[in-house]
């Protein structure tokens, strides 16, 4: 289907505005090799977390974030809650035998949840975008709203989720009292080998009564991060991913590294950040514990303190 021309749509799919030579001629099957060339990272080595089942309720005035693992947080508001690309299968894979295998169990069950209002989808990714996640979520929640970038919805709706909102880079819906905001995110789009960019990518800013939240979804480092600052204003609550960056060359322009994400932050002159999108499945060459070492370092170097930029067991959550 046609969308609006834009400086990241050419009508039929979608692009970043900002040059990258990420995809030079054989880059994906480099990628690959080597994928298989390297030995073992410690990722088989380390123990399985065991969930966090503390999680404390906020108050009538209060907000909570809790990190169910990867990119999926449960973002409990007054009166609101939201889940982030939500993810609870054993693999972020078109299927159940092979492809990257969950090392840390969801710090929640579905079935723990509670009442889901809002679900934000940013891309089309397995590791993002979790189909029979997505179902049990709505059967337990049928009045759940998705919300998600252009070119999802019909693709959803084909997987027995009707409803979903799509919006563009900047365009906005209020729901339950909440403002959400589309932003620009540095990345692309696929779910096969033959559908790259043919739908949006992005993250979400979050306005409700005035409390700010983003989730920056999965990205590269980006000029966007001041301009969203700027524009709608800087969070409370950054939620940043800070994993599946090696090797550099391949994966800079589309996937933050801790020092990356340090960035962010600051460009979003964000009051505090959560981590996300690390130690939960193995996507790239890194070792499991490689961007927590990187980030310590990266925020010793900005004196940026650990109360300001957090890492959460899985499971746990920061209310605030």
């Amino acid at each position: 289907m046609p969308y609006p021309v834009s400086d990241h749509c050419d009508g039929t799919r979608f692009f970043n505005p900002e040059p990258s030579n990420r995809m030079t001629r054989g880059g994906t099957g480099r990628l690959i090799r080597s994928r298989l060339q390297r030995g073992p990272d410690g990722w088989s080595a380390w123990p399985k977390a065991v969930p966090n089942t503390a999680h404390p309720p906020p108050g009538p005035d209060d907000t909570s974030a809790t990190w169910i693992g990867h990119s999926t947080f449960l973002l409990r508001l007054p009166g609101l809650n939201i889940l982030t690309d939500p993810v609870f299968s054993a693999r972020c894979s078109p299927t159940k035998l092979a492809g990257p295998r969950r090392v840390r169990a969801p710090g929640m069950a579905i079935e723990a949840l509670p009442r889901i209002d809002l679900i934000l989808l940013s891309h089309n990714h397995y590791d993002h975008m979790d189909i029979p996640a997505l179902r049990r979520i709505r059967a337990h929640f049928p009045a759940a709203q998705i919300v998600t970038l252009l070119g999802n919805a019909p693709f959803l709706n084909k997987k027995r989720l009707p409803g979903a909102i799509e919006l563009d880079w900047w365009q906005h819906v209020t729901l339950h009292g909440a403002l959400i905001t589309a932003t620009p995110a540095r990345h692309f789009s696929a779910r096969t080998l033959w559908d790259r960019n043919e739908t949006l990518w992005g993250g979400f800013h979050i306005n409700h009564r005035g409390q700010r939240l983003y989730f920056a979804g999965d990205t590269g480092y980006t000029r966007y991060f001041g301009e969203i600052r700027h524009r709608l204003g800087a969070p409370d609550l950054a939620l940043l991913p800070i994993g599946a960056y090696e090797p550099r060359w391949f994966m800079a322009p589309v996937h933050m590294d801790p020092q990356d994400a340090v960035r962010a932050f600051l460009d979003l002159q964000a009051r505090r950040a959560i981590a996300m999108h690390f130690g939960t499945f193995q996507l790239t060459a890194e070792a499991i514990d490689a961007p927590l070492h990187a980030l310590a370092g990266a925020m010793a170097k900005a004196g940026i303190g650990q109360e300001d930029f957090m890492v959460l067991q899985t499971g746990e959550s920061f209310v605030f």
